[in-house]
């Protein structure tokens, strides 16, 4: 079963485009599955039955494990023994029927504009890594970035004369994303007077955008804490870079933006994952309705 999974894992990387974070998560998933089915008496893929993985949701379940989670290991699950089928390694998919739990509706938290213009000028830009934060965070919020993204940008993926970033997304996908306004601006001063000082000259050479005290590449985890720190500055309780990604896709539909272009440039394949802006912008014009009219109240 090892050398079944590590070969799933290589086509999932070489054909499918799964990034490393997909596979290190699918690697834990398919390692507790693989650890519950011993427990079950099956060594062998060929053996699993239809039981055998229905068993492991409910273990799940009754785990506490959160929908979100079930569903993440039963489509690794779902999506191993598809592969083992196609492969020849085994005569039938045990998995093919299981459906997938429903996760319940939950619109993504966004910051109101008000929010979002107090988080930006509450950066202390007086110093070198304050003008970076900054310039990190308007580009969250000015191009709707996942932190992946941001932290994977390099100097030759900024086309300035243009005004356009090369932006890799999830399976490498590139798309170009547009950057103007304040944002352009920061990144201007951060690539003229802010990244010069933050190279060290006894680091090796690196073509990341964005750099840490030491000259390296900044971390995702880094990235975390400081727009964590920022919104604490604002009184937003750990505040996600991703909810500045939904504020940037809201705040546009809201400005009469349409949803496809919307779309493309959060890098969305399917235009469905892209129509829950809709409901929270419904959501905030039902909010600003009660607020607002007299006999709402009432």
């Amino acid at each position: 079963m090892d050398q079944l999974i590590e070969e799933y894992f290589a086509y999932l990387a070489i054909e499918r485009g799964a990034s490393p974070l997909t596979i290190e998560a699918y690697s834990k998933d398919l390692a507790t599955y693989r650890e519950f089915l011993e427990t079950r008496g099956k060594t062998a893929l060929d053996t699993v039955e239809r039981d055998d993985i229905v068993a492991f949701q409910k273990d799940l379940l009754d785990r506490g494990f959160a929908v979100s989670t079930t569903e993440r290991r039963l489509s690794a699950i779902k999506g191993l023994h598809r592969f083992a089928l196609r492969e020849g390694y085994v005569d039938t998919d045990p998995a093919q029927a299981i459906p997938l739990p429903k996760k319940p509706g939950r619109l993504p938290d966004v910051l109101s504009v008000d929010q979002v213009n107090s988080l930006l000028d509450s950066i202390d830009t007086s110093t070198t890594t304050g003008k970076r934060d900054a310039t990190m965070l308007e580009m969250l919020y000015g191009c709707g970035l996942r932190v992946s993204e941001l932290v994977n940008l390099d100097k030759d993926h900024i086309l300035i004369e243009e005004g356009f970033l090369r932006v890799f997304g999830k399976g490498s996908k590139e798309r170009m994303v547009p950057i103007s306004g304040i944002a352009f601006e920061r990144l201007i001063e951060y690539l003229n007077d802010v990244r010069p000082e933050l190279l060290n000259p006894k680091a090796p050479a690196t073509s990341a955008l964005f750099l840490n005290a030491r000259g390296g590449r900044l971390t995702r985890q880094s990235v975390h804490r400081i727009v964590a720190r920022a919104g604490l500055a604002i009184g937003v309780k750990n505040l996600h870079p991703h909810t500045l990604r939904h504020s940037f896709a809201t705040h546009l539909l809201e400005g009469g933006a349409d949803l496809r272009s919307i779309q493309d440039m959060l890098g969305h394949a399917d235009i469905a994952t892209t129509q829950i802006y809709t409901h929270v912008q419904m959501t905030h014009l039902k909010e600003e309705y009660l607020a607002a009219h007299p006999r709402a109240k009432q």
